[in-house]
């Protein structure tokens, strides 16, 4: 069985949401659902999955000792 990678976005703007910090970095959830209406499946400070616009994140690709230093924090 092949593991999905974890996925990763930096917050880049957070209008009208406050559960994103503008530059912090948080765990993406895959909902091809919601990307086609332009939306993003996040983790955010609530520690809840939300959506919120695609266009407030910037995907990132972390190293791997980095994913796993996020990962608890981000559960």
């Amino acid at each position: 069985m092949k593991r999905h990678k974890k996925q990763f976005a930096i917050c880049i703007r957070n209008d009208d949401a406050d559960d994103l910090e503008i530059r912090k970095v948080y765990r993406i959830l895959p909902d091809p659902r919601a990307a086609k209406d332009g939306l993003l499946r996040v983790i955010d400070e609530s520690g809840e999955d939300y959506l919120y616009p695609a266009n407030y994140f910037v995907a990132v690709e972390l190293p791997r000792e980095a994913e796993h230093a996020l990962s608890p924090a981000l559960r």
